[in-house]
Formats: C-alpha cells, sequence, structure tokens
C-alpha cells in the first residue's frame, strides 16, 4: 500500500484548509485511515480517524473544526480543516491499517504517507 498525501500549505489563522490521501491498494482493503500530525520538537500525535464504517474519532483539540472524511470507491480519505490555529502547525500524515476500527496509536497503523506541511500564520 502506498499512500500520498497532499493538499497542505501557508494558511492563516480562522482561515481553512483541506488535505486529501490518496491510497494504492494493490487490491486489498483498508479499513481504518487516520490522520495524524507532528510539528517541530514533538512526538507525532493523533488527529482524527475514521473507520470503515464511516464511524469517525478526532482528538479534543481539533474536535469541531476538523472533518474527516473517506471515499472508498477512489481509496482516499480527506480531512477538512476549519478555524485553524497557529498550534495546528505540523506536518500531517495520513495512514492506514487493514485491521478493523478507528485506532489512535501510531503504533497500529501500518502504512503511512509522506506528510504534507501546514503552516498557520498568526
Amino acid at each position: 500500500v502506498q499512500l500520498q498525501a497532499s493538499g497542505g500549505g501557508l494558511v492563516q489563522a480562522g482561515g481553512s484548509l483541506r488535505l486529501s490521501c490518496s491510497a494504492s491498494t494493490s487490491g486489498f482493503t483498508i479499513n481504518a485511515m487516520g490522520w495524524f500530525r507532528q510539528a517541530p520538537g514533538k512526538e507525532r500525535e493523533w488527529v482524527s480517524c475514521i473507520a470503515s464504517d464511516g464511524t469517525t474519532d478526532y482528538a479534543d483539540s481539533v474536535k469541531g473544526r476538523f472533518a474527516i472524511s473517506r471515499d472508498d470507491a477512489k481509496n482516499t480519505a480527506s480531512l477538512q480543516m476549519y478555524s485553524v490555529k497557529p498550534e495546528d502547525t505540523a506536518v500531517y500524515y495520513c495512514a492506514a491499517d487493514y485491521n478493523g476500527g478507528c485506532p489512535r496509536s501510531v503504533l497500529v497503523y501500518d502504512y503511512w504517507g509522506q506528510g504534507t506541511q501546514v503552516t498557520v500564520s498568526s
């Protein structure tokens, strides 16, 4: 499985940004898809996930501002970011796992994209 994340960039605080993740699965079915982020000097942290049945989950820091979605026909996942804040600045990674559920742990995911930089200016 190969994941390609895109959509990052520079945005002003209060603005919006949409990240996309495209997966090439070689015929296998992906179940969980997630988004993580890593700011300079910090550990990679979980942001959101979406299960194969559409169940979603969000970190408290982004709940109400971010929305995750997926299109299984296209093998894509998206993260719509609203009302962004300077503390959202990080490299954002998409991840995929063949197992079910909506895991929060970085250790669970088997496949990772290369990351896309999001910078929020104040």
